[in-house]
Formats: C-alpha cells, sequence, structure tokens
C-alpha cells in the first residue's frame, strides 16, 4: 500500500504508527497466511534534498494474494473507515511477489 506524496496532503505519521497500524496488524495476523508487516517513511527522492515519489508505505506479506483477500475483506470496512484519520491521500495498492529476502 503507497501514499503517493502530494505537497497540499496531510499524513499523520503518529496516528498511522500508533494507532492503525497496530490495528491493522493485530486484525489481519490472526489469517493463517499473514506473514509479516512493515510500514516505511520516505526520506529523500533519488538525488540528496529531492522530495520522494511517495511519502509512505505499508508492506503486508502473505502466503498468497488470496490469503492476503480472506484476511483484509472480514474487517475491511474498520480499517477503510479508519484511514481519515491519519491521512487524505488515496492510497495505491500493487501485489508482488516476494523473490528474495535478507535480514542482517
Amino acid at each position: 500500500i503507497l501514499y503517493p506524496r502530494d505537497p497540499g496532503s496531510r499524513f499523520d505519521f503518529d496516528y498511522y504508527t500508533r494507532k492503525h497500524m497496530p490495528l491493522a496488524i493485530a486484525l489481519l495476523s490472526h489469517h493463517p497466511g499473514f506473514r509479516a508487516a512493515s510500514v516505511e517513511r520516505a526520506m529523500d527522492g533519488v538525488e540528496p534534498e529531492t522530495s520522494p515519489a511517495y511519502i509512505a508505505g505499508c508492506f503486508f506479506t502473505f502466503d498468497t494474494v488470496d490469503s492476503f483477500f480472506a484476511a483484509f475483506t472480514r474487517h475491511a470496512d474498520e480499517l477503510q473507515a479508519d484511514v481519515r484519520n491519519y491521512t487524505d491521500i488515496e492510497p495505491l495498492i500493487q501485489f508482488n511477489e516476494v523473490l528474495i529476502t535478507a535480514v542482517a
């Protein structure tokens, strides 16, 4: 889930990281296909002191796309209703296949 950078938009990272994402993780992690979740805040664009294309990203890992939908669908109304509490940005959703993971 990516949040495009829009200079006129609002994104409350405090609410997002302290309220919304803990709620989302608590609800979705009960599904047996859930593997992980992470949240990232953009810092800079490619060149130093340039703006990034996205302000934030949330990355859920499930064993399949169907597992994500099974977990999300039952909580979609609650989670989507909470979006207005932290942003007015329309999120972009994309599904990826993880090919490589490295952990230090």
